[in-house]
């Protein structure tokens, strides 16, 4: 007997021979007797905090909204997620399929029928005959692979493999889930705070349209003044409009990720201030190696191709000799004649039973070269896929350190577009500046706040786009 077969007899047979000395266990024993959900997350999020496909969050929002708020939202039931825990689920019952394998098939089978027989014979009528009984059969089979040379081993092998393949993929599938989620709430967010500056600088063209108006009317200022002035009060009151515009896109964009409706009411938290943003000290070939190594993708190939190896033994398995233990019971009960109305007939078998192979019109050997090549393939997308990490990681760095010197330079921008506007709109009050000067650092003031607003939301978004690149966003990282 193989150690395959010892194990899950342990396991299994003798596991439901014993009583259960719990309710939760006597559960699990019949729900899941191959012990397959141990590798199967409880939620789409892997989440550590309920066992429903709601991850136990609660129905209403918060106000206001957070980053960590809307991931783990996103996470237990964006559809994407869903699918992919659904995909795991399946890929382990299919492990318990390849398991069932090593343990015995029985079957029970059973007829039964009611015989109404009626013999005439015109010319002599006393020999006439009647018949009435009912006839059963009940039978009981038993079969049971012994050995078969590796198939059900490359078989189980295969579907763990894609087992761990599909755990990767649901890793991969959260990892990107994650980082759309924080895209669209730092896209929403930059909104927020675009829609507060577009309206701020509507309101300083507003006091800038009503002193020149103020001049114009004592006689001070000209009318070419106040027209332009006029000109950067409209335009001013466009952006804040198509920011108001903008900024109900993005809610719904992220109210979508979420897994809810576009139209759900959505308050966000202010964006805040990074600070003194740090560069990145790690190395990037460090950065690049640790990515090959644990990222999810490159994880899920890996298995991949170690099912498609699996996958050929296999198909060579096939054309192999398998060793069977075979058992048959069967009764019946027929009728016979008026005088015996039935007779038993009881038979038993044991044997062992061998099936050798011998022509099968070479489909093994074209499943063998079929399953090499899908290993090859496998191998050509491992490779693509490494490549495809490395160049993320790679761009994923270079642009972090590019957006936390942007960051430094907006906040230098910004506290000096707001002391010039301070200073050009004193002189124009004061009668020694001019109109245009005033109009052109009103705007430099609006361009810098809307570029240190995008450096901001940038930054955070490069920051967590290099987590998703080496495969470590994570809940507890934001």
């Amino acid at each position: 007997m193989s150690w395959h077969v010892r194990q899950l007899l342990g396991g299994a047979i003798l596991g439901v021979a014993l009583t259960a000395s719990t309710q939760g266990y006597a559960e699990s024993l019949w729900t899941d007797p191959l012990r397959t959900a141990g590798t199967v997350s409880s939620n789409p999020a892997r989440m550590p905090i309920a066992t429903n496909s709601t991850c136990g969050l609660a129905v209403q929002l918060p106000s206001p909204l957070t980053l960590l708020d809307a991931v783990e939202r996103a996470l237990c039931r964006n559809p994407q997620t869903r699918q992919a825990w659904a995909n795991v689920k399946a890929q382990a019952a299919a492990v318990g399929v390849s398991r069932a394998a090593y343990l015995p098939a029985l079957t029970a089978g059973g007829t039964w029928s009611k015989a109404n027989n009626r013999t005439t014979f015109p010319d002599f009528p006393q020999a006439d005959s009647t018949l009435k009984a009912n006839s059963s059969d009940v039978n009981l089979n038993l079969s049971w692979v012994l050995y078969d040379f590796g198939l059900r081993a490359a078989n189980l092998e295969n579907a763990r493999q894609l087992l761990n393949a599909a755990n990767a993929t649901q890793d991969d599938t959260l990892q990107t889930v994650f980082l759309n989620t924080v895209q669209s709430f730092y896209d929403a967010q930059a909104g927020q705070a675009l829609l507060v500056a577009t309206t701020e600088a509507e309101q300083a063209a507003a006091e800038s349209f009503k002193a020149s108006d103020a001049k114009y009317l004592a006689g001070a200022g000209t009318q070419a003044d106040r027209l332009q002035a006029q000109t950067s009060y409209a335009q001013a009151s466009l952006k804040r409009a198509q920011a108001a515009g903008d900024l109900q896109n993005a809610l719904g964009s992220l109210a979508i990720v979420m897994g809810l409706r576009p139209n759900t009411p959505l308050v966000l938290a202010e964006l805040g201030d990074a600070g003194d943003a740090p560069l990145l000290q790690q190395a990037v070939d460090d950065l690049i190696a640790d990515a090959v190594r644990t990222h999810p993708k490159i994880l899920a190939v890996q298995a991949q191709l170690k099912a498609a190896q699996a996958q050929i033994n296999a198909a060579r398995a096939e054309g192999r000799p398998t060793l069977s233990l075979f058992a048959t019971g069967d009764r019946s009960d027929t009728p016979i004649n008026q005088v015996s109305s039935q007779q038993t007939i009881t038979s038993r078998s044991v044997g062992v039973r061998i099936n050798i192979p011998l022509l099968d019109g070479f489909s093994t050997k074209y499943k063998v070269r079929g399953a090499e090549a899908q290993a090859e393939s496998k191998e050509a997308e491992l490779a693509n896929v490494e490549q495809q990490v490395m160049l993320e990681v790679w761009k994923s760095n270079q642009a972090l350190r590019t957006e936390a010197e942007n960051l430094k330079s907006t906040d230098i921008l910004l506290r000096s577009a707001r002391q010039s506007f301070e200073v050009a709109k004193g002189r124009y009050k004061a009668g020694v500046g001019n109109i245009l000067e005033l109009l052109k650092a009103q705007s430099d003031l609006a361009g810098a706040q809307q570029q240190r607003i995008l450096s901001l939301t940038n930054w955070q978004t490069a920051r967590l786009r290099l987590a998703a690149s080496l495969g470590r966003l994570r809940t507890d990282g934001i």
